[in-house]
């Protein structure tokens, strides 16, 4: 182990990244002070700014520098469409996927045993939400994990005095997949969410 203290301290702050162990954690290290010191200090004054301006949009709960993120602003989105996420990484996995209406972003799941109950997800929020907007499909993008079932039947469940039509999107066989090598939680999925093609 080196003695810098300095470089100890680099390392394990990067170790709080996900998937960054020790040694990929030193490898970084040793690459920005042996080669790209001006790139550290960029990573840093960027680390540092985004720790400091970036919050939450106080209509979605998405991260932005401002009141409203640039999602919640633009008025040319579906505001009839409301897509519920577990978090900001998913909204952006969904813009890609072309939805174009507006998000509610949970930050994370429910999970009583880690303390995390609706009122930490903000679904106090939603039911005022829902009555000062114009949605009427709520669309559950939760993960297709235990946590994210239960947080979307919670919200299902919620919102029904609302009157809002509720969809849940498809879990199944990935397109390109091949049968055989889809896992049987997966195919019992797509089987139970099987759809009519028609006559």
């Amino acid at each position: 182990m080196s003695g810098s203290v300095c470089l100890n301290t680099l390392i394990k702050a990067l170790c709080c990244l996900p998937g960054v162990g020790r040694k990929s954690a030193q490898r970084m290290s040793y690459h920005l002070l042996q080669r790209d010191r001006a790139g550290g200090r960029h990573l840093a004054e960027a680390i540092a700014q985004a720790m400091q301006q970036v919050g939450h949009c106080v209509r979605c709960r998405n991260f932005t520098e401002n009141d409203l993120c640039g999602i919640c602003d633009n008025g040319k989105r579906e505001q009839a469409q409301l897509c519920i996420v577990e978090s900001p990484a998913d909204v952006q996995a969904m813009e890609e996927a072309g939805y174009r209406g507006v998000y509610f972003v949970l930050l994370g799941h429910l999970s009583p045993l880690d303390g995390i109950g609706p009122a930490e997800l903000g679904l106090d929020a939603l039911p005022e939400r829902l009555a000062a907007s114009e949605v009427n499909e709520i669309i559950l993008a939760t993960n297709s994990t235990i946590e994210g079932e239960a947080t979307a039947h919670y919200i299902t469940e919620m919102v029904r005095p609302a009157a809002v039509k509720v969809s849940r999107i498809a879990h199944g066989v990935p397109l390109g997949g091949e049968l055989e090598y889809i896992d049987s939680n997966t195919l019992s999925h797509a089987l139970a969410g099987r759809q009519d093609v028609g006559s």
